[in-house]
């Protein structure tokens, strides 16, 4: 696609958007959508500049996303509704979760799309706003009873056994995804937004210790008993112990970040190309040599940016749903892009989630624009822009 057409398909996709905030959600955060419209850009061009073949396919997905959005904004304008249903939330969430063990399709050694002809799609992308919505309505309703103790034990005062069972179950599902999936990012993700929803609704750190005891314990099991995960754990400490075989991704992307410096080699003059999968997994590496420092800075600021707001929408908010469903989405964005971002740089081990707004994947930038509307909603009933 020329450039002229890829910024004037950019251009009119969010000016749609935004004529539709500013009928409908007159008071929605004015950062929100620059942010998730820079993102989206950088990430549209990287696609179309690694894997051109590819880019009809990704413009079409922005462009559903953008009506999504739309219907989105519509759809959510009384979200407090959505805690009446949270149970249902809450199953539907689960089956999405784990549907990809029976009809899923196995790619790169994890189990999570799901194909319908040529149409594929990972249900962990809707799960995870799914499980915001219960977690938020649940929360809400328990966070009472939750922030009393009752018992103690081993030095610590905990509340009845049957309000911590949240915190037990949400650490099976965990484990169990990266056993049955074996998907590190996913199981790592849904801990944490639990973890961060649990303390920001009861404010004890009590829960945010025991769970991380509890995560790290079972982790550590599953890395001698599964080979699969003593694979990632093994490439993320030293990859260079097989350069050109299981480590091939993760040393490319070093040589690739190394190879930036800090301006970057520019646009189209790199070989981002070299490293499996980069058009999704490893987008950021491409960013980071053909861009620089300053280009990969610039994304990450962007990603702290979006965040902050995210948590300002529910500092501001009026009723707990609201605050919680908003922290609930920020945390999801923020511990998507850490995630990847430090796999990509060896920081963590490598967990195989997409970069939100950038990587190429249809169900993820669709969900990430219904994320963006229901923050955006949030954020208009609290009144953020005034």
């Amino acid at each position: 696609m020329p450039v002229l057409e890829l910024v004037g398909f950019l251009a009119a996709a969010f000016i749609a958007i935004h004529i539709a905030l500013r009928i409908f959600l007159k008071e929605a955060d004015p950062v929100l959508l620059p942010l998730a419209a820079c993102l989206t850009g950088i990430g549209l061009t990287m696609i179309w500049r690694l894997k051109p073949d590819l880019g009809p396919a990704q413009s079409t997905w922005l462009l559903t996303s953008t009506v999504a959005l739309i219907v989105a904004i519509g759809f959510f304008k009384r979200y407090q509704t959505l805690k009446d249903y949270k149970y249902t939330w809450a199953i539907l969430g689960i089956i999405l979760l784990f549907a990809p063990i029976f009809v899923g399709a196995e790619r790169g050694g994890a189990r999570l799309w799901i194909d319908f002809g040529p149409i594929s799609f990972q249900p962990a992308e809707i799960a995870k706003i799914l499980f915001v919505l219960f977690l938020a309505a649940y929360l809400g309703e328990k966070r009472e009873l939750l922030s009393v103790s009752t018992r103690r034990a081993y030095g610590m005062w905990l509340p009845e056994p049957k309000h911590l069972a949240p915190v037990v179950i949400m650490w099976l599902i965990s484990l169990s995804i990266l056993v049955l999936e074996r998907d590190l990012g996913t199981s790592l993700l849904f801990f944490g937004l639990f973890l961060a929803m649990l303390y920001v609704a009861t404010g004890r750190t009590m829960y945010v210790t025991f769970g991380l005891v509890l995560f790290a314990g079972g982790a550590l099991a599953c890395y001698f008993m599964f080979s699969h995960v003593q694979t990632r754990v093994d490439i993320w400490l030293n990859p260079w112990a097989d350069p050109a075989g299981k480590g091939y991704q993760v040393v490319q992307s070093l040589f690739a970040i190394a190879s930036g410096g800090l301006t970057g080699t520019g646009l189209g003059l790199g070989h981002p190309t070299l490293i499996p999968a980069v058009q999704t997994d490893f987008i950021f590496s491409a960013v980071a040599e053909e861009l620089g420092l300053l280009g990969g800075l610039a994304v990450i600021v962007m990603y702290l940016l979006f965040v902050a707001r995210g948590l300002k929408a529910a500092l501001v908010a009026h009723d707990d749903f609201g605050r919680l469903v908003a922290v609930g989405l920020s945390c999801v964005f923020g511990l998507q892009a850490f995630s990847i971002i430090g796999g990509v740089t060896k920081f963590i081990p490598l967990t195989g989630v997409t970069l939100p707004f950038m990587s190429y994947g249809g169900s993820s930038i669709l969900m990430n624009f219904i994320l963006l509307g229901l923050l955006l909603t949030i954020s208009a009933r609290a009144g953020v822009r005034s």
